[in-house]
């Protein structure tokens, strides 16, 4: 009688793993290949249509929430083996996530604005708080006894990580030095001001040349001041007046978000080696392997999204191939979600199994 009770406890809560982890399985399937067939735009010019942005945004965001709702039952339940608060940050940093992107999705599909700073950092901010807390509090739990190879292979992808970093980080000035720098961004970086009188000397022959004058309209057009380019922005998307304000209010905090953006993702890149290299081999093994690989996902993402706005000055639009990986990580950290509480689960009814018998 002792396992055929234990059979009929286990069995629902192994299926509803297995049923949660199969979803997720089909729900990256179909986001990859979204992303593969329709991500690539017919013409430059047209650029991506809205229903590929909308569909993208879906795939994303409903992931998000998904990890949010399977981290957040690991919270509620007492027998997490790492600790409910541990969950409760991962949680927390799944569901700002999703705020994120949903506000994000109307900054950029219903207000047509492409902004450098909006309220969506406020909770893509929160998230990387709360989820490197958590990640924290799985480390501190398990105390590190690593090898020496083991300290060895953190300390590389640490230095990968922050060598990346770095390199997406760097000012046009050290990417000229570097000669990463494309042939325009040279010429106006190493380029100096002519002087006055020689530009007054200039200036008869230029305006029958109209090569010169196309040089001079350019020249001009790069150098208007942002108020205007604001303005420009501001006539040709339908935003309010409040959004074209927070969003010149916001702009000058921007390249301080991303910086602590790519840091956060440095420190989640080097706790998520560590979490894989303390996790290796233990009856929970699986469940932080997935996590591992949920971090490495969000780095991957996260840095090619950041170098490739970084490289179209403004003008990238979201939803290209790589991107995939923002799905990827959120269903690999519902699936860790997943595993943990159903090894602690089983692990819990187990002993009660040995105890009645």
């Amino acid at each position: 009688m002792s396992s055929t009770s234990e059979k009929s406890s286990t069995s629902p809560s192994l299926l509803s793993a297995q049923s949660l982890v199969i979803v997720g399985i089909i729900w990256a399937v179909m986001a990859l290949l979204f992303f593969l067939l329709f991500s690539v735009p017919l013409s430059q010019e047209e650029g991506l249509p809205l229903w590929y942005s909308i569909g993208t945004y879906v795939f994303e965001c409903g992931a998000y929430l998904g990890a949010a709702l399977v981290c957040f039952r690991n919270w509620k339940s007492p027998h997490m083996a790492s600790g409910r608060n541990v969950w409760l940050g991962i949680g927390l940093g799944m569901l700002f996530y999703f705020i994120a992107g949903v506000l994000f999705g109307i900054w950029e599909l219903y207000f047509g604005v492409d902004p450098d700073v909006s309220p969506a950092d406020a909770f893509y901010l929160g998230s990387y708080v709360v989820l490197i807390g958590g990640m924290v509090l799985a480390v501190t739990s398990k105390r590190l006894n690593l090898e020496i190879w083991q300290w060895g292979l953190l300390s590389a992808i640490a230095a990968f990580g922050i060598a990346i970093a770095i390199w997406v980080a760097a000012p046009d000035s050290w990417r000229v030095q570097l000669g990463l720098a494309p042939a325009s961004t040279q010429e106006v970086v190493t380029k100096t001001a002519p002087d006055s009188t020689t530009a007054a000397t200039k200036a008869p022959a230029l305006k029958d040349s109209p090569t010169s004058n196309a040089g001079l309209k350019s020249a001009a057009a790069k150098s208007a001041p942002k108020a205007e380019k604001a303005e420009a922005e501001s006539e040709e998307t339908k935003a309010p007046e409040w959004v074209m304000a927070l969003d010149n209010a916001l702009s000058p905090y921007a390249y301080a978000i991303n910086l602590f953006y790519i840091v956060g993702d440095v420190f989640l890149l080097i706790i998520a080696t560590a979490l894989l290299l303390a996790f290796w081999g233990g009856r929970f093994s699986q469940s932080w392997r997935m996590i591992a690989a949920a971090t490495f996902s969000l780095y991957i993402a996260d840095m090619y999204f950041k170098w490739r706005d970084t490289q179209a000055e403004g003008t990238y639009q979201s939803g290209s191939l790589l991107e995939v990986f923002f799905v990827f990580s959120a269903i690999l950290f519902g699936i860790g979600a997943v595993l943990e509480h159903d090894i602690s689960t089983r692990s819990r009814q187990s002993r009660r199994s040995r105890r009645a018998a």
